[in-house]
């Protein structure tokens, strides 16, 4: 189910957002929409964003929270759901164009991972990307795990898309974000040598993550502006008892954007605190600022 506009149709009243002002767009892996509602508006408080991508909003499209969402400023949307489990949406102050059937359906498994608009920016048309790409279980062996076989194939598909976009022109003026469940760098993680085993910093998982990202010619916007010899985590472990104190982390969601938009990146926000909230996920909400 989407609520943007369709090709051809005419687009919405605009938001008044300041041309020269910096596209502010969040992602954040909710944990439950419905149930993580009233976060959303303290996120809202806290970063002002324009556009919102959630993964994991474990809501059928019916049931999806309209009404608080557009409360909230948000006229536009996009979603992709089911009952209890993934689900992605796209919450925009900006009109936006949807890409129903443009983009695959990863693994044939219809299991809403994926969803894509062309937000009306200031500066122009951005193709946007949302992407809750498969945790994949604990045992990092395609063989005996089935979750971790779906992983990597799915990554592989996004790959071979990624690597048919840049030969048919290459991705421009566009944003991949989302919850990729893969912690690339060695200091993605808060113990490289501990966690080269577990699922979501494995050699194989991150040289697949790797690829992805070079087929696309993508570029990191958080290590843009967070150097890779500095640790970056957007997520931590409901199982820590002390989860700031012990700050073993990993950075599992991610922002990626197109070369053009890469020397338009002015600023980052790891919003830390609201793994603190009451009732928080365990992911927390990113945010970049990019002119368009």
């Amino acid at each position: 189910m989407t609520a943007g506009r369709k090709k051809g149709e005419a687009p919405a009243s605009p938001a008044v957002i300041q041309a020269a002002r910096p596209l502010r767009i969040v992602t954040w892996n909710i944990n439950s929409v419905r149930l993580r509602l009233p976060l959303l508006a303290d996120l809202v408080a806290a970063l002002s964003p324009d556009v919102i991508c959630l993964q994991e909003t474990k809501c059928p499209d019916e049931h999806f929270p309209h009404d608080g969402v557009e409360a909230l400023g948000f006229a536009h949307r996009a979603v992709r759901g089911m009952k209890g489990y993934n689900g992605v949406a796209i919450l925009s102050k900006l009109a936006f164009t949807t890409r129903d059937g443009a983009d695959p359906d990863w693994c044939g498994k219809g299991d809403c991972r994926h969803l894509a608009v062309e937000i009306d920016a200031p500066g122009g048309p951005v193709e946007l990307h949302d992407f809750y790409i498969p945790a994949g279980g604990d045992i990092p062996d395609r063989e005996k795990n089935i979750k971790f076989a779906h992983k990597l194939d799915f990554v592989a598909e996004a790959t071979a898309w990624s690597a048919q976009r840049k030969a048919a022109g290459g991705f421009k003026r566009a944003v991949l974000v989302g919850d990729l469940n893969i912690a690339p760098l060695e200091h993605d993680v808060w113990s490289h040598k501990q966690l080269l085993d577990v699922v979501s910093h494995t050699p194989v998982e991150t040289q697949a993550l790797t690829a992805m990202m070079a087929a696309g010619d993508w570029h990191d916007a958080l290590r843009h502006f967070v150097p890779a010899d500095q640790k970056l985590y957007t997520w931590w472990s409901y199982r820590a008892a002390d989860w700031r104190a012990s700050d073993r982390g990993r950075r599992l969601d991610h922002v990626w954007v197109s070369p053009d938009l890469a020397g338009g990146l002015r600023s980052h926000t790891v919003l830390k605190d609201a793994r603190g909230w009451e009732k928080a996920s365990d992911h927390v909400p990113v945010l970049i600022e990019v002119a368009t």
